[in-house]
């Protein structure tokens, strides 16, 4: 038995939805397995997507050996892009998640790194792991678990997934490789929380061809459908009915376009023949022949539905009597968004499909709390974490695995990302913790980071505005010739006799400096920032963002 240790780090993932990115080391080998972004809050303004920190993985540079990826959903690849900005390893994942992943390098303009295929039941030497992948099944395609096989025993990773008996394409949840691996012995099990609050199984996505059928009967004009573009499933099922229904089919969206590229290329989606036109042959075609395909589901202001929605698209209207579908969960966070263009698709006159319904218009790509007990009693570690979900979830996840304590099951961990869960010989315990957080990326650009003072700044600026004390001063005599205030989004910046006290204010600040004081505009900026602030303050209870101005004339 070795004396070193092997370490599971999460770096993002573990109390929240997205930004997955696991850490393993044994010794001085590093592997991470995806490296996921997750979107921002209402509270960060201005930021276009969140990713993990690095800082751990940066501080150990040099044993960082490889990227392995589970799946090509944003949450767990939209993040590789600032990984490998800083680290120059090979990337590991299936060809369809590799595309997708190509995809985003180029719109990023990063350098393809050394990509390495894999299929379900390969098997990769890093170090000294051993990795083998196993197929399973959630909402997009060619998922993979990884069974990673270390000095101190196996460690298992589900990713994300759900148990469906009936797959689109007939490929099955491979759970014989995850019992053989049961019955050899596995020493931990890291498995998807997102569904263990929710009894019973999650619906086949053979579930949602029904209310699809339907929709299509009564379709009497034109037919809009909405899904996740990586939904490759839904994608070949609307493509399928519109040939039966005798429809063409436009697709709208660049994600939708390029995702379907891909897919196709990979002979994962097939195209009837002579089903696609172009979009703009849309307008020119008989309405109860056209369904389009579209992207924007959550109501992105710029996706392709929301500018529909307000009828600023080049090629697509909406017109009374067309039918909208919007076949796709609304994720936590958007409901103003969607409701809002819901609200815009209704009043140029469309039906709008949303929502819960039976049979559905949705399913999760998420096991159920059935379909994690099923996985548990198959793999019975010797230790168990939850990962991907919210701490409630998590906690969930661990009380279903309670009926295996005692026949094989030793302890739980309910893990935060940044927690340290060591291994030794002697069993496993948290080791302390490791430098986590998230970094705001502002345009979506490599390198384009936005740090905590500047959301401070536009949280400031947006909640009491921003007041900007303007000074001219002479270059020549040091003397101030005018000032000024001038404000934007403060709530009494019409107030004639506030801002006529808040002048007085700078005026007794710059009459009380001394000549040195004024002639070093930080010194000077500074005085009037503190003096103006607790005026402001002591008068409004107010916070706004001061910054002063000099100008020298």
């Amino acid at each position: 038995m070795t004396d070193k240790k092997l370490q599971v780090v999460p770096l993002g993932g573990l109390g929240e939805f997205g930004m997955h990115m696991m850490a393993i080391r044994y010794g001085d080998d590093i592997i991470v397995i995806d490296a996921g972004m997750m979107f921002p809050e209402d509270d960060l303004l201005g930021v276009d997507i969140v990713t993990p920190d690095l800082t751990y993985l940066k501080d150990n540079r040099q044993h960082v050996r490889a990227l392995l990826l589970t799946h090509g959903h944003e949450d767990h690849i939209g993040a590789v892009a600032f990984f490998l900005e800083e680290f120059d390893v090979p990337v590991y994942g299936t060809p369809f998640t590799l595309s997708l992943v190509e995809r985003r390098l180029e719109e990023y303009d990063v350098d393809t790194p050394t990509v390495k295929p894999v299929k379900p039941k390969d098997i990769v030497k890093i170090g000294p792991f051993s990795v083998e992948f196993i197929h399973v099944t959630h909402s997009i395609v060619s998922c993979v678990a990884m069974a990673i096989t270390t000095p101190l025993g196996v460690i298992i990773h589900t990713g994300d997934f759900k148990v469906d008996p009936t797959p689109i394409d007939n490929e099955m949840f491979d759970l014989h490789t995850l019992a053989d691996y049961g019955k050899r012995g596995v020493l931990l099990l890291l498995s998807d929380s997102t569904n263990a609050d929710r009894p019973g199984y999650s619906d086949s996505e053979r579930a949602v061809r029904p209310r699809l059928e339907d929709v299509f009967n009564r379709a009497e004009n034109r037919l809009f459908v909405s899904c996740f573009s990586s939904s490759i499933h839904r994608l070949q099922l609307i493509l399928d009915l519109s040939r039966d229904f005798g429809r063409k089919v436009a697709l709208i969206g660049r994600s939708m376009i390029s995702v379907t590229e891909i897919a196709h290329r990979h002979g994962l989606l097939s195209i009837p023949d002579g089903v696609l036109i172009r979009p703009q042959d849309v307008a020119a075609t008989k309405k109860s022949k056209v369904t389009v395909l579209i992207s924007g589901t959550q109501g992105e202001p710029m996706s392709a539905l929301s500018r529909v929605a307000v009828d600023s698209h080049k090629n697509i209207s909406i017109h009374p009597g067309d039918t909208v579908v919007l076949s796709s969960r609304i994720i936590p966070g958007n409901e103003k968004t969607i409701f809002r263009m819901i609200d815009h698709l209704s009043k140029r006159g469309a039906d709008v499909m949303y929502g819960s319904m039976n049979p559905p218009l949705h399913v999760s790509g998420h096991g159920s709390m059935e379909e994690l007990r099923l996985v548990l009693n198959l793999v019975r570690p010797r230790y168990f974490v939850p990962v991907h979900g919210e701490y409630r979830q998590m906690a969930k996840h661990v009380r279903l695995a309670s009926h295996l304590r005692g026949i094989g099951l030793e302890e739980c961990f309910i893990m935060e990302t940044g927690d340290v869960l060591e291994f030794d010989k002697r069993g496993a315990r948290k080791a302390g913790r490791v430098t986590v957080g998230r970094v705001c990326i502002d345009s979506g650009a490599v390198g384009e980071v936005v740090g905590d003072m500047v959301i401070r700044d536009r949280r400031l600026i947006s909640e009491d505005g921003i007041v900007l004390p303007i000074l001219a001063i002479n270059k020549s005599t040091g003397r101030i010739e005018t000032s000024e205030i001038v404000s934007r989004g403060f709530a009494l910046e019409g107030d004639a006799d506030f801002m006529r006290t808040a002048r007085e204010v700078v005026a007794r600040t710059l009459e009380g400096s001394s000549a040195e004081e004024k002639g070093d505009p930080g010194v000077i900026k500074e005085k009037i920032r503190n003096d103006l602030k607790r005026f402001i303050n002591r008068e409004t209870q107010r916070r706004p963002l001061i910054t002063p101005v000099i100008l020298e004339i």
